[in-house]
Parts: structure tokens; C-alpha cells; sequence
């Protein structure tokens, strides 16, 4: 099976643009703020009268999980468009929102269909144009316990193959650790330990 690379924003990106009056604002999250961010943004647009949301991330059996909704707007024509454009786009790990104005025209489902997908467009190409757009490497964990002699070294090669430490716990004979980082670089690492260990 090939995969193909998958991208995540580094950070947020907005984009707005109006159609027969209604505004429509474009957010492009990480998904560990997504959530908090969509209830700020309630709050941030009290006379906004749809947000509507689609996010893409990974589960932690390592599978792609998808979720949207219209938040009031007829079915199929807000929350799925802006899924499609997110798949569209190979983005994982991100919540895409999108806040609409009503401006007194009704678009008709094939006009909120443009719209939504439009908006979600916008904000992507706008992540990809300032280089915000990341590719996105699986992370691994592993366990590891390290002898007190060698923990100083271990401390260095983590902080130089930018390794996560997720736990630290001081046992009687060592530090036990938990990292997190890419496959390359916990290889990297290990190799690095084995050679400390037989010098």
C-alpha cells in the first residue's frame, strides 16, 4: 500500500470572503486546539448563525478518523464539502471551521455547497502560500531504561534528534523513559545507547 505524504498546519490560518452578502470565515486549527478553539470562536461571533466543522486525525490504532458537521445548514452541502477539500488536500491531525454570516440571500444547496468549499480552499491555499502546511511523520513511542552512567549522554542525543520525553522515572538501577519521536530517529538513539553501552 502507498501512502501518501500527509500534511498538518504549524499553526492557525484565517481567510474570509463574502458571496450575495454572507460572509463566510475560514479556519485552519491543529486538532489539539481545534476543539477549544471552535467554542472561542462561538463566543468571539455571537451573530454568526452557522459554524460549521470537519476535522481529520489519527485514532490511536493509527487509523485515519474523519468527523464534520453542518451545525444547522441543510445536510450534505457544509460540513462534508469541507471534509472532501481537507482529503483533497492529503491534511491529517487539523480541524477545519468555517463561520458564516447570513446575509439575507439564500444561497440554495448547490451555492452553499461552492461556498463551503470554496472557504475551505481558500484557508489551505493561504497555509500552503505562508509554508505553514508541515508533512506529517508517525510518531513512535518507546521504552527504554537507561544506567545512571549514561543518562547525561542519553539527555544530550534526545535533545539532538529533537526526541520527546513523554514519562521520566527514577528507579534504583536507572531512568526509565518513555520517548516519543519519529521511527529514524528512535533508531538513531538506540543505536547511539548500544555503541555508549559497549564502549
Amino acid at each position: 500500500m502507498i501512502m501518501t505524504s500527509l500534511y498538518y498546519p504549524l499553526r492557525i490560518v484565517e481567510s474570509s470572503f463574502e458571496v450575495k452578502g454572507s460572509e463566510f470565515l475560514s479556519y485552519l486549527v491543529a486538532i489539539k486546539h481545534f476543539t477549544e478553539f471552535v467554542v472561542q470562536m462561538r463566543i468571539e461571533h455571537p451573530k454568526a448563525v452557522h459554524f460549521v466543522t470537519s476535522s481529520r486525525k489519527f485514532n490511536p490504532q493509527g487509523q485515519i478518523e474523519e468527523s464534520f458537521s453542518d451545525d444547522g445548514e441543510p445536510k450534505g452541502t457544509s460540513g462534508m464539502p469541507t471534509l472532501k477539500v481537507l482529503r483533497g488536500y492529503d491534511l491529517i491531525e487539523c480541524g477545519l471551521l468555517v463561520v458564516r454570516y447570513f446575509g439575507g440571500t439564500l444561497l440554495g444547496t448547490g451555492g452553499l455547497v461552492r461556498a463551503y468549499t470554496q472557504g475551505a480552499k481558500d484557508v489551505i491555499e493561504k497555509a500552503k502560500e505562508q509554508g505553514v502546511l508541515q508533512l506529517y511523520i508517525p510518531q513512535e513511542s518507546l521504552a527504554i531504561k537507561i544506567p545512571f552512567s549514561a543518562f547525561s549522554k542519553a539527555e544530550y542525543w534526545i535533545k539532538k534528534l529533537d526526541i520527546q520525553i513523554v514519562q521520566k522515572e527514577f528507579l534504583q538501577e536507572g531512568v526509565q523513559l518513555k520517548l516519543e519521536a519519529n521511527l529514524e530517529n528512535l533508531q538513531t538513539f538506540l543505536d547511539k545507547v548500544e555503541s555508549h553501552k559497549s564502549e
